[in-house]
């Protein structure tokens, strides 16, 4: 014989003995009820000052959802204590197994929440037997518990982009501390008033601490930049100047030329439908074939062979640790994007010229366009694990805890 109550052993209910144990089966489905009441050789501590009080003001008997035992649903039938403390008044009996005005444990929150971390909501809720709602409820306050408010203390060098939160082109910001590589915040909007919260949120002391920030070319992020930090330098990141060169240039290009060879159908097919081959990288390309079929159109097509040409050496910019050796670098592509005489080209060439001192920028701040490129695929990934998230903060907190950052 046991000389000590496995269940009270394991379930470690602080303040509280276990009276009764039953199993019942429902619907199919095995199901434990745990009933506990008081321990009355131990005083209860209050919620508010954390004093031991022994006066019970009232007692409610609420029923509590703990971590399955054998596979059973486990519901505990608790008497939760108000008590009458001299200082607080009457003050919910604190518990470190159970939250004040919890309905699961303190050990099942944590489950849940751990559970969440690599499963959707919907999943966790069916495997728990939890409704959608307190999944998420419970998710939501463990990740603002765990997250707390964000330190920007210190915070020298940020990145910005934007990433698309629902169809129909709304869009969010994230703004990422690049040093250490976490979310620092996240707002709604793409304009020039939706990202100036954060910047309020920093206070003068810590926009005048700001040396440098990359960015896409948005012009409502430059102009919020210098009104807020005028001393920050401006950086445009390579992943988002390419792909603006994708859709201003070899996107234009190629719809161009499929119309010039709209009498030449199977010529003109080949040309629409190389979209996706023209805008990846030449090294993420795996396929033999596809290897082969754009070759054989660059091969074909002039025009499309010095875009996605001039494209692959517009990347060589970012590479360079010497202003010096950017600028000679630009002064030759320049040259050659304005002599090709590819309207798309050159337009995209002047209009970059304008924005030269913001991209050799990057030969002093060498900030990795890997960190944003990683933060858009999350956030997609967390939007696809999700269905999608029709709670901006519980949205936002999801993509803070993606991005925890680098010890300081």
């Amino acid at each position: 014989m046991l000389d000590f109550d496995p269940i009270q052993f394991l379930g470690e209910w602080e303040g509280y003995q276990v009276e009764s144990v039953r199993r019942l089966r429902i619907k199919g489905r095995a199901r434990i009820l745990i009933e506990l009441s008081p321990r009355e050789d131990r005083a209860g501590r209050c919620s508010g000052c954390g004093r031991r009080v022994a006066s019970i003001h009232d007692v409610t008997v609420r029923r509590v959802r703990d971590l399955p035992i054998l596979e059973a649903e486990t519901h505990l039938i608790v008497p939760r204590r108000r008590l009458r403390c001299p200082r607080c008044g009457p003050k919910l009996e604190r518990l470190s197994w159970l939250a004040p005005w919890g309905r699961v444990t303190t050990r099942l929150a944590e489950s849940v929440a751990r559970l969440c971390q690599v499963m959707a909501v919907k999943h966790v809720a069916g495997y728990l037997r939890l409704g959608w709602d307190r999944v998420k409820g419970i998710d939501k306050r463990w990740l603002r518990k765990t997250l707390g408010p964000v330190d920007l203390r210190g915070v020298q060098v940020i990145a910005l982009d934007e990433f698309a939160i629902q169809k129909g082109h709304r869009y969010a910001t994230v703004v990422v501390d690049a040093v250490r590589k976490r979310v620092l915040w996240i707002g709604r909007g793409r304009g020039r008033a939706d990202i100036r919260p954060f910047f309020e949120l920093l206070g003068s002391e810590g926009r005048a601490q700001i040396r440098a920030v990359a960015m896409d070319m948005n012009a409502g992020y430059l102009e919020e930049v210098r009104a807020q930090c005028p001393q920050a330098q401006i950086v445009y990141d390579l992943f988002h100047v390419v792909a603006r060169y994708g859709h201003e240039v070899i996107d234009r290009v190629r719809v161009d030329e499929a119309n010039r060879l709209r009498h030449d159908p199977k010529g003109r097919k080949v040309v629409k439908g190389s979209r996706w081959l023209l805008l990846r990288n030449r090294a993420n390309i795996e396929k033999r074939e596809d290897r082969v079929r754009l070759q054989e159109l660059l091969a074909a097509n002039r025009k499309l062979a010095k875009v996605y040409i001039l494209k692959d050496d517009l990347k060589h910019l970012w590479t360079y640790h010497y202003a010096g050796a950017a600028m000679r670098f630009w002064n030759q592509w320049y040259h050659r994007a304005v002599r090709s005489r590819i309207a798309p080209l050159v337009r995209f060439a002047k209009n970059l010229k304008g924005h030269l001192e913001t991209i050799i920028a990057h030969s002093r701040w060498w900030l990795s366009t890997s960190l944003l490129e990683g933060i858009n695929n999350r956030i997609k990934v967390i939007k696809r694990v999700a269905y999608g998230f029709r709670d901006d903060e519980y949205f936002f907190l999801k993509i803070r805890a993606a991005f925890p950052g680098n010890p300081g």
